[in-house]
């Protein structure tokens, strides 16, 4: 039974207008025809839901792999919709159900906010679609385990936008790693986001929502709550309602790949959580933590996070360093696998391995994973085999479990507490070095550890079996993992 609901007569309106703002002309709608005279000859036809950067960059990447076409472009945003559909010669539509009833639509790529993700990817699959969902999959675990269960009902080929596991030289430092052992044992791995971002602003007054905008359509699942910030599109990130913050934005890629590369999969999602950290510094709009240090326990080796979008101080551009007493920081954006021989410090495109010293034994280089994650895509879609998928949509769920675990953490979190904090891993120097190097990254800022502007959770104790926590804190937590829906856009639970 579908559960997408029908599309009104204001949405209908607003497509007409964007489809026209698309076509241009009638040579225009001609060069449609023409696309969809392509899909008919054996190409399949990729609908693009959500065409802002990101969506674009798919769209362009997309209608330039061989085996596949552009056909449709969607957007509340009729603006956005109208000149892709040009860019693209697609059909535009301003609601993605009237896309997603396109017959000329075989799979849809979706690069829309995060909370309208897994909504979209369960209408697309009810309507027949087989999907590309950017990351993070999910904006709450329970939605995605919904979409999960949704591929396999309806037999669906669903990857996420992962594209660092399509990279040739991952098989090559799992075989470096592993099998030949050149590093010896690891030890643990330290996921690194250090990258600097500006304020949101922080507005007297609400910000008015653009005309060329289907506000309703946009907020979908999400609740409809005044904006602050200065700016509409982006910024969304950084709200709890529509967003999964810098965690659920780059951590996603960094901790897929410490799951990939260093776990091989072996490990789901984690068995306990710490998370430290806050949104400091800015005093602007935003929700979620510009500094988050998370500890990880996986019931094998320890797995910590340092994510920062604070510069190193308020007059000195640059990313912070977060060495946790070895001889090299690793990656801004990336991650280091520390092994009883030395390290392998991996980021997107190459990686080295290094000494304990810190002087380099190998380097790998990276491949177009851009364009072979969408080659992987489209492959899966004509062998009508999951299991060739790269980023497989459960794989891409547990990646994505990952950040939404340390997102409710920080959620619950209260004050910071120094010997809560150390007992978690008592005996691990590598997490008590790490919060030490957050409290000398933020002194530059006048902020302490313990002024009350960093938080720290509990220690949550999580059943990756179950997807719940469970003991001491679990009930806040667990309210957390599901999110409240606007009627009508209810993502339903699928069995």
């Amino acid at each position: 039974e579908l559960t997408m609901p029908q599309t009104t007569r204001r949405t209908f309106l607003q497509s007409s207008a964007a489809i026209a703002a698309g076509a241009g002309s009638l040579s225009g709608l001609s060069r449609i025809a023409s696309a969809q005279a392509a899909n008919k000859n054996g190409e399949i036809g990729i609908g693009v839901i959500g065409v802002g950067g990101r969506g674009n960059a798919l769209a362009q990447g997309f209608d330039s792999a061989e085996g596949a076409n552009v056909v449709a472009v969607a957007d509340p945003d009729a603006s956005r919709a109208g000149k892709a559909a040009e860019q693209y010669k697609a059909k535009a539509y301003a609601d993605m159900r009237e896309l997603l009833e396109d017959p000329n639509v075989d799979a849809v790529a979706i690069a829309t906010c995060n909370h309208w993700h897994c909504l979209a990817a369960i209408w697309a699959m009810e309507a027949g679609k087989d999907v590309y969902v950017e990351k993070p999959l999910s904006h709450s675990q329970w939605e995605g385990r919904q979409v999960v269960n949704a591929a396999r009902k309806y037999k669906k080929i669903v990857q996420l936008g992962t594209q660092q596991r399509s990279d040739p030289m991952q098989a090559e430092v799992k075989k470096f790693l592993h099998e030949d052992q050149a590093l010896g044992k690891v030890l643990y791995a330290q996921a690194n986001r250090l990258g600097p971002r500006g304020s949101i602003g922080k507005r007297e007054t609400p910000l008015p929502i653009p005309q060329e905008i289907d506000y309703d359509t946009w907020l979908g699942p999400a609740q409809d709550e005044p904006l602050y910030r200065n700016s509409f599109h982006y910024d969304w990130h950084w709200d709890w309602n529509t967003g999964s913050g810098e965690m659920g934005n780059w951590g996603v890629h960094v901790l897929d790949d410490v799951r990939n590369v260093a776990y091989q999969d072996s490990v789901t999602t984690p068995k306990r959580i710490l998370s430290c950290g806050g949104r400091v510094a800015w005093n602007d709009a935003g929700d979620s933590p510009n500094v988050h240090y998370v500890y990880f326990d996986t019931g094998s080796f320890p797995t910590i996070i340092a994510l920062s979008n604070l510069n190193k101080s308020p007059e000195k551009r640059g990313g912070w360093d977060s060495k946790a007493n070895r001889p090299m920081t690793g990656p801004g954006s990336g991650y280091v696998v520390a092994c009883e021989g030395g390290y392998y410090l991996g980021q997107r495109g190459s990686g080295k391995a290094v000494d304990k010293d810190g002087k380099e034994i190998r380097k790998f280089k990276g491949g177009d994973i851009n364009g072979l994650h969408k080659k992987n895509f489209i492959e899966a879609i004509k062998s009508r085999d999951h299991s060739h998928l790269n980023a497989e949509v459960e794989t891409g769920h547990d990646s994505t479990g990952w950040c939404n675990l340390a997102n409710v953490a920080s959620r619950v979190g209260g004050a910071f507490d120094g010997q809560v904090a150390g007992s978690i891993a008592p005996d691990f120097e590598p997490w008590h070095m790490l919060l030490e190097d957050m409290r000398t990254n933020l002194k530059p800022f006048g902020i302490t550890i313990n002024s009350g502007e960093i938080k720290m959770s509990p220690i949550l104790t999580h059943n990756p079996e179950t997807e719940l926590f469970e003991g001491d804190h679990a009930f806040g937590a667990n309210e957390l993992l599901k999110r409240k829906y606007r009627k009508g856009y209810e993502v339903p639970e699928i069995s």
